[in-house]
C-alpha cells in the first residue's frame, strides 16, 4: 500500500488517493447536511415549507366603495342640476326633492346632483329660503355640449355652468321658464325649447356659492316641441349640426353647437 506498484510513477498513484479521499470527505458533508436539513428547525417539527403547504396570504380588508349621487331629473328635457353637501345655515335648505314620473317630450320632474369639471354640485332651495336672489351682473354663466357629437339614439345633454363672481351666497332661478334652453337646426328653424311644455313649469331655485361655481344640466330626449304643449311635427329629427342656446334674464350667455351622428 505504501509503495504502488504499477508502470507509472509513485507520485501519480499518490495524487489519485489524494483525490478519491477528497471525493469522499466532501460526499460525508453533503449527506450531513442533507440529514441537518431533513431534521426540521430544532425542534423535531417539520416546517410547513417540508409538508408541502403554503404560507396563509394576509387578508385584504376592502376600502370604501365609492357611492355615486343619484341623477334624477327637471323640467325641460332632464334636468340634473343636483344638490351639494354644503350648508349656509339654512335648516331647510336640504336640496331634496321628489323624482317625477313621464311627461310630454319625455319631460320628467325631481331633483338630484351632478358636477361638471371644476364646478361644485348646485343645491336645491325650497322658495322661503332666507338667501338673497343672485343680481344677474354677479354671475357669468357657460353653456357648453358634453359631445361635441351624439351618437344615434344617444341623448344630448347639456351643462349651464354658473359663477357667482360677488362675495355674497344667493340663490338663482334655473327652471325651464326663467332659464330657457332653445335647439335650432342648421336652417335656423327652432326645434325643441324648455319652455314650450315642460313637465313642471315652476322655479327651480338653487344655491351659488360667494365666489363659488355650480352646474345646471338639461338633457334633450332628441323630440320635437311646440309652444305652450301644442302638438309638435311629427317628422323625426335628422342627422346633422344644430345650436343650443340659453336665454337667462340680464346674463348673456354664448350658445354651442353640436352634431347628430348619422347612423
Amino acid at each position: 500500500m505504501r509503495n504502488p506498484v504499477g508502470p507509472l510513477p509513485s507520485s501519480i498513484y499518490w495524487r489519485r488517493r489524494a483525490v478519491a479521499l477528497c471525493l469522499i470527505a466532501l460526499m460525508a458533508v453533503l449527506i450531513a447536511w442533507a440529514v441537518a436539513s431533513l431534521g426540521g428547525n430544532g425542534s423535531g417539527t417539520p416546517s410547513d415549507g417540508a409538508n408541502g403547504a403554503s404560507p396563509k396570504p394576509p387578508a385584504i380588508t376592502p376600502g370604501p366603495s365609492s357611492s355615486g349621487p343619484a341623477i334624477s331629473e327637471q323640467p325641460g328635457g332632464r334636468d340634473e342640476s343636483g344638490a351639494s353637501g354644503e350648508s349656509d345655515g339654512d335648516p331647510s335648505d336640504s336640496g331634496t326633492g321628489t323624482g317625477g314620473d313621464g311627461g310630454k317630450n319625455g319631460d320628467t320632474v325631481g331633483s338630484g346632483t351632478a358636477a361638471g369639471p371644476g364646478a361644485g354640485a348646485g343645491q336645491q332651495v325650497p322658495a322661503n329660503s332666507p338667501l338673497p336672489n343672485c343680481p344677474p351682473s354677479s354671475l357669468q354663466l357657460t353653456l357648453r355640449t358634453m359631445k361635441v357629437s351624439y351618437a344615434p339614439g344617444e341623448r344630448p345633454q347639456f351643462q349651464l355652468i354658473v359663477r357667482n363672481t360677488s362675495a355674497t351666497t344667493c340663490k338663482a332661478d334655473f327652471g325651464p321658464r326663467q332659464a330657457v334652453l332653445t335647439i335650432s337646426d342648421s336652417e335656423d328653424d327652432d326645434v325643441w325649447s324648455s319652455k314650450d311644455c315642460p313637465r313642471t313649469a315652476g322655479s327651480l331655485l338653487l344655491r351659488v356659492p360667494a365666489g363659488g361655481t355650480i352646474t345646471h344640466t338639461v338633457e334633450w330626449d332628441r323630440a320635437r316641441s311646440a309652444p305652450q304643449c301644442a302638438t309638435p311635427p311629427t317628422r323625426a329629427v335628422e342627422p346633422g349640426t344644430y345650436l343650443v342656446e340659453a336665454q337667462v334674464p340680464g346674463v348673456k350667455v354664448m350658445p354651442a353647437s353640436f352634431t347628430l351622428a348619422k347612423d
